[in-house]
């Protein structure tokens, strides 16, 4: 489960590492399976990786820090982008994403404690007619401002900071 130590399930990595026959130009697709599997790209993982395809640790959190798609820190049950695109900047939300940073006590690329949310900006979601917007998981909330966060976040969450 996300947010817990787990113990290295090596026999799942391996099998994992064994579906595509073991071969280098396959990290991407071996990494990918490994996030699916535990939200994340844990370090021991990574270091298993290494070890069973015989290329250098760094090597693999350079494709791993390369694309955003990776994490390497587990992430909260809910995403929530917030745009920061002109559109939206213009309309405030900078200080949108400050009410929900205070809300949520956290900074954005980081995940709540009880590993609820987790908070990213984005440059554009390409709805900038309902800007300022915040998605969280994949549904859009525009025309967002400080007096509609709390009442958006608790949608997701009845732990909200008071």
């Amino acid at each position: 489960m996300q947010g817990e130590t787990i113990s290295r399930d090596f026999p799942a990595i391996d099998a994992i590492i064994k579906k595509y026959g073991e071969r280098k130009e396959f990290l991407i697709c071996i990494l990918q399976d490994i996030q699916a599997r535990y939200g994340y790209l844990p370090r021991e993982d990574l270091e298993r990786v290494a070890e069973k395809l015989g290329i250098p640790l760094i090597q693999i959190y350079s494709v791993a820090t390369f694309f955003k798609a990776f994490s390497l820190r587990p992430k909260g049950g809910h995403t929530i982008q917030v745009c920061l695109g002109t559109a939206c900047h213009v309309r405030g939300a900078e200080r949108v994403l400050s009410k929900i940073k205070r809300d949520l006590d956290i900074d954005v690329d980081e995940t709540t404690k009880d590993m609820n949310f987790t908070l990213k900006t984005v440059n554009c979601l390409g709805a900038c007619a309902l800007g300022p917007i915040v998605e969280i998981d994949g549904k859009y909330h525009g025309n967002m401002n400080t007096t509609k966060v709390e009442s958006v976040l608790k949608k997701y969450s009845t732990k909200m900071k008071e």
